[in-house]
């Protein structure tokens, strides 16, 4: 236990130092002491529904949350605001099939934000099968933003 207590503290202090002055993340709420239950806001271009059609946003929240048995486990992470994407469903973002307890909070946080804007995206095992078919058939248009998250890291 006092491990992931360790853990928890430094990937607050982590995240606190990297998206306090990030041009597209900012932290917006952790809850826990130490935090384990975080809102991030990005600020970058992404696709969200609109009724049959799916349009640019610039304002992404997103939630993650750290289980009882983490970094061992992974986060629960899951949009607050929809998203069209490949893999992002309204009760889950899949950040992949492989999490190692070393990858810290804050390249997470950076790996959602990529997903979001489809600089990261994988077709082959969607939760979203709509968003999947769109991004194979717009190729050219895909990232929908270049933006470097991984400033600070």
């Amino acid at each position: 236990m006092q491990a992931r207590l360790r853990r928890l503290n430094a990937d607050y202090e982590r995240v606190t130092a990297v998206f306090t002055q990030h041009p597209f993340i900012r932290l917006e709420l952790a809850e826990g002491t130490p935090p384990d239950k975080y809102t991030f806001t990005f600020q970058i271009k992404g696709l969200v529904p609109a009724g049959e059609e799916s349009v640019i946003g610039v304002l992404h929240k997103a939630e993650v949350f750290l289980p009882i048995d983490y970094p061992r486990r992974p986060p629960f992470c899951r949009m607050i605001t929809p998203v069209f994407h490949p893999n992002i469903d309204p009760q889950k973002i899949c950040i992949g099939d492989h999490w190692s307890a070393g990858q810290s909070l804050a390249q997470l946080v950076v790996q959602i934000g990529e997903i979001i804007c489809y600089q990261s995206y994988n077709v082959k095992s969607p939760l979203n099968a709509l968003a999947a078919a769109w991004a194979e058939t717009h190729m050219s248009e895909i990232p929908i933003d270049n933006a470097d998250l991984s400033t600070g890291l």
